[in-house]
């Protein structure tokens, strides 16, 4: 059943100023529209339960990618197809464009942002595992002013994140690393393209006279939120990556995520996939 277009509201401000406004004088009332990738599906369907929408596509600030220095800025109205043509994130962080591949179609990656993809806090986005090994951090915006917290932390459950009712995300920043990481990047669904992930595995390290200085390790999938693998990493950090140590990962991490069964998949097999996906990132740091 389609839902019925004159139910909703779509108001579109000039700029942030307005917006902000807005949100500050019915918090909760407005429900930010970005790309509508998603929203859009719920709404062919007959199942957007939110009436009111406001905008975002008239905000400059919002847009534009800022290489500098010691980090990068992506606007929160970044594109996956803005990701893919930036020569910097194709070098230095190739696990977010690899997320950017993987997400839906190419008219999907060309409307779709990275903003709307955290927003929309679903444990199966793509490129919040990427964001999380990264270390991002997010700048949240309101009429009383703005705050940078950690990316990390920022869902607390399902659909749950710490955004106030008249707060936006206005950008997302990660930091440059000047020592090359090994990388790795895989998800895994029911097809090999344009399908929801039934696991997404993100790994990175920094790798010195063969054992692990330090790692960053982030599933989608696996957990009412995307999740980083923090006792995972502490088992594995300076350490060897002998056969044992391995083996001793995959057990932390199963105790240390808690996937279930839906319609995509079952826990058993998330379960056992994660481990797999693991072993085979750790089994590559060795080469």
């Amino acid at each position: 059943m389609r839902a019925y277009l004159p139910g909703y509201d779509l108001h579109a401000p000039a700029n942030l100023s307005e917006t902000l406004d807005l949100l500050a004088r019915e918090p909760g009332v407005w429900q930010p529209f970005a790309g509508g990738t998603d929203l859009m599906v719920l709404l062919e369907a007959g199942k957007l339960p939110h009436k009111r929408f406001v905008s975002l596509a008239n905000l400059a600030e919002l847009r534009g990618i800022e290489v500098r220095h010691n980090d990068v800025i992506l606007g929160a109205l970044t594109t996956y197809s803005d990701v893919l043509r930036n020569s910097v994130l194709e070098t230095e962080f190739p696990l977010l464009c690899s997320a950017a591949r993987e997400t839906g179609s190419i008219a999907t990656q060309n409307r779709g942002t990275l903003g709307g993809n955290i927003i929309n806090a679903s444990p199966a986005a793509d490129s919040p595992p990427a964001l999380l090994v990264y270390d991002a951090e997010i700048e949240l915006i309101s009429a009383r002013g703005s705050r940078w917290i950690p990316y990390h932390g920022f869902h607390t459950g399902y659909k749950k994140m710490m955004l106030a009712p008249d707060e936006l995300l206005l950008r997302i920043r990660v930091p440059r690393r000047t020592i090359p990481w090994r990388q790795y990047y895989r998800k895994v669904g029911t097809r090999k393209a344009q399908a929801i992930s039934k696991v997404c595995f993100a790994g990175a390290a920094l790798m010195e006279n063969g054992a692990v200085r330090d790692i960053r390790i982030a599933l989608g999938s696996i957990a009412p939120i995307v999740l980083r693998a923090v006792k995972t990493e502490d088992a594995l950090r300076g350490g060897k990556l002998t056969p044992e140590n391995i083996a001793v990962a995959r057990d932390i991490l199963a105790r240390e995520i808690s996937p279930i069964d839906d319609i995509r998949s079952t826990a058993r097999y998330r379960l056992r996939v994660a481990q797999n996906l693991l072993e085979e990132f750790l089994s590559q740091l060795v080469r």
